[in-house]
């Protein structure tokens, strides 16, 4: 296979909402420079992209699919990506190795709030960008609705290349920077290029005339030439266009129709010409410090942005080489294991094809099969100098469930297939809680679960059980307490003899030092779980030697481990050991342990308890004609809506809500809104749980 270097090597990422057109766009790509003699669709299940089994069941995107295509000298590898944000894994890792993002929206759906999720990640990432308008041909299309729906996502520095017009009953395409008409037949194809019609001449030349100024205002030396002969010629614009979008400062605006084959020639044109190589990025910054510049000379870096486990294959790692070059048998070094691994094998993915390569050079993405030591976001290096590249930064689960096996005997089955399925997918999150005794799992919502369960089903054959996660509470103390415990045992000999006297209150940062005590020593212990145990030794005249006292602490924490209550973590109080009584010869490290445990659990129950719950933050953010009815859920729930932000069509509600609460709520909120709402959560504090909750919560 040809080898391509960094200045003809594109990397183009197609994104957008559900439905929008992605991998039948990626289709008309392969289709219209060769690769496949055949176009593929969705509904037929024989597309490139989509090869999985998940996918053709539920017939839309799971994984993102790297493939590759040439066109007129150049090689555009795409990455075809869901459009669900179910799946923003994938989305996300994919915009992390793209030189250009193809955000596509479906005209007649116009801009959705999927395509606002993915482009928060596009704007933080600073990738440049290009918007395609797709199903041009369609009745129900309406460009100018569309156009306007991106200005209000990336503002005015979004810039039109073509808008679609009918002509003769046709469907045409005029494009303002080569200043011509694509004129189409009923199939598609390849157009006519025609003179733009006089009814549009004064619109196009006034769109063309935005562009050269667009296009002028992100280079000196352009703007310069503007100012000086007023006007700028094609491949100047194509140079301002460039800068522009390297610059994040402008957004090419494109239609197609991907079905028909309407317009892709056209754009994959505008890619190979004006759309940025390898060569045009800037340089990345390593988590060293130093500076990893796109050069074929330097040294090898490659950075993995996806794994994937086949069941034929093993895993195969996808990469995309940042620098350098990488050969067969080269060996390289992973800078998060220090571990080295030989490159046995090089390919070019299409789908599921794989195209055996001797190498790859900077800019060109590639996978590799069953390396030993290297997951997702790890760095591959040569050289003596480490090189690390920093991770995707992926979003907090927002769906938590205990996950178990149906037979006990495939709990190490299953607990073995969830690890493959996080390292393939990192927002999958595994933990065990140890105070509910639970496998927890965390995921992005219903979809990515539904998915998780499949492929636990078909390609691991194990049947799990998905429940309700028990809510992790504490115990507390609202008052302070004092309690004494005389623990006596004799069994012949030596016995066990200890007394304890203390006093509990309930503990605060800041708070002042107890009063009415002789202080003779403190300490603080931070709890595993949260809070923390502040314990005072106020024995005067001698009572209790100081070589007790750790015991006695030992027997605090033992109770606190598994309160009074519910048997919920104990957090945030302070003992103080004032009295007691020792014997010669029976007092012992046991006898203290247990009189201190005790003591402790008698003070507790008399300082008025109080369960304490996990609270989140929630930003929900919602079509405003549906607020309503979003409010009414939030309240339903417990919730307590702190503020809210205008965004646009949007609100966004700023929440506190009991963590308890939130399970099932991304089920209910896309039904409720149709999918075009979206939220995020994360852990927030712990606070009261009402008292009749609580009561209900002890009585169990």
């Amino acid at each position: 296979m040809k080898i391509f270097d960094e200045k003809h090597i594109k990397n183009i990422v197609l994104v957008g909402a559900h439905n929008s057109g992605k991998t039948t766009l990626s289709e008309t790509m392969l289709f219209e420079a060769g690769l496949i003699n055949r176009r593929g669709t969705v509904e037929d299940h024989n597309t490139v992209s989509d090869y999985h089994s998940v996918e053709h069941e539920r017939g839309a995107s799971v994984y993102a699919t790297p493939m590759h295509t040439e066109w007129r000298n150049y090689k555009i590898n795409i990455i075809d990506t869901p459009g669900f944000d179910d799946f923003i894994g994938e989305i996300i890792s994919s915009i992390r190795v793209a030189d250009t993002v193809v955000v596509t929206i479906n005209g007649r759906q116009g801009l959705e709030v999927g395509t606002e999720i993915i482009w928060n990640y596009i704007d933080k990432y600073h990738i440049p960008t290009l918007f395609v308008i797709n199903q041009i041909d369609h009745v129900d299309t309406k460009f100018d609705i569309n156009f306007k729906g991106i200005q209000s996502l990336v503002g005015n520095n979004a810039v039109i290349i073509q808008y679609p017009i009918k002509i003769d009953g046709a469907q045409g395409i005029i494009d303002v920077l080569k200043m011509k008409l694509y004129k189409f037949g009923p199939k598609g194809g390849k157009p006519e290029k025609l003179a733009i019609p006089k009814d549009q001449k004064e619109l196009a030349d006034r769109l063309h005339n935005e562009l050269i100024e667009k296009a002028a205002e992100n280079d000196d030396e352009l703007l310069e030439l503007f100012f000086e002969k007023g006007t700028l010629n094609e491949d100047e614009m194509r140079k301002g266009i460039k800068a522009g979008m390297l610059n994040h400062d402008l957004y090419p605006v494109f239609c197609v129709s991907a079905l028909n084959v309407m317009g892709s020639g056209r754009l994959m044109g505008f890619i190979d010409n004006v759309a940025p190589a390898a060569a045009d990025l800037k340089s990345e910054q390593t988590v060293e410090g130093m500076e990893l510049h796109p050069k074929s000379d330097g040294p090898t870096a490659l950075f993995v942005f996806k794994t994937l486990f086949q069941t034929n294959l093993g895993q195969i790692t996808f990469f995309k080489v940042k620098s350098g070059e990488v050969n067969v048998n080269d060996r390289l070094t992973n800078s998060r294991t220090g571990e080295s691994e030989i490159i046995n094998q090089l390919f070019i993915m299409d789908g599921k094809e794989r195209q055996p390569v001797s190498k790859l050079t900077v800019g060109d993405i590639g996978a590799t099969l069953k390396l030993k030591f290297t997951e997702t976001n790890d760095t591959l290096y040569s050289g003596k100098e480490q090189i690390s590249l920093k991770h995707i930064q992926y979003p907090e689960q927002r769906m938590t469930l205990a996950v178990s096996a149906s037979s006990q005997n495939d709990e190490e089955k299953l607990s073995e297939a969830l690890k493959k399925i996080h390292i393939q997918d990192p927002t999958v999150s595994l933990s065990f809680s140890k105070e509910t005794k639970e496998l927890l799992i965390g995921c992005q919502g219903e979809l990515h679960l539904i998915t998780i369960d499949w492929t636990l089903k078909n390609i691991y054959q194990v049947e799990a059980k998905f429940e309700k996660p028990k809510t992790a509470y504490r115990e507390t103390i609202q008052r302070s307490s004092t309690a004494n415990y005389r623990h006596k045992k004799q069994s012949g000999g030596s016995g066990q003899f200890a007394q304890v006297h203390i006093k509990i209150e309930p503990w605060q940062e800041g708070m002042p030092e107890p009063e009415g005590f002789n202080i003779r020593g403190k300490e603080e212990v931070d709890l595993a779980w949260g809070g923390k145990l502040i314990f005072y030794n106020c024995i005067v005249g001698g009572v209790i030697d100081t070589r007790y006292l750790p015991s006695i602490m030992k027997g605090v924490l033992e109770v606190m481990e598994s309160g009074p209550l519910t048997g919920s973590y104990i957090r945030d109080i302070r003992v103080m050991v004032y009295d007691g009584k020792m014997h010669s010869v029976d007092s012992n490290d046991i006898s203290f342990k247990i009189a201190g445990a005790h003591a402790f659990s008698e003070a507790f129950l008399n300082a008025n308890p109080k369960l304490l719950e996990p609270k989140n933050e929630l930003i929900v953010k919602v079509p405003e004609e549906m607020v309503g009815q979003v409010m009414t859920d939030l309240q339903s729930r417990r919730a307590v809506i702190q503020g809210f932000e205008n965004n646009d069509n949007y609100q966004i509600l700023n929440c506190q809500i009991p963590a308890d609460e939130l399970f099932g709520y991304s089920t209910d909120l896309r039904s409720i809104t149709q999918g075009r709402a979206t939220f995020s959560t994360q852990f927030s504090s712990y606070q009261m749980v009402p008292p009749h909750i609580q009561s209900q919560l002890v009585k169990n």
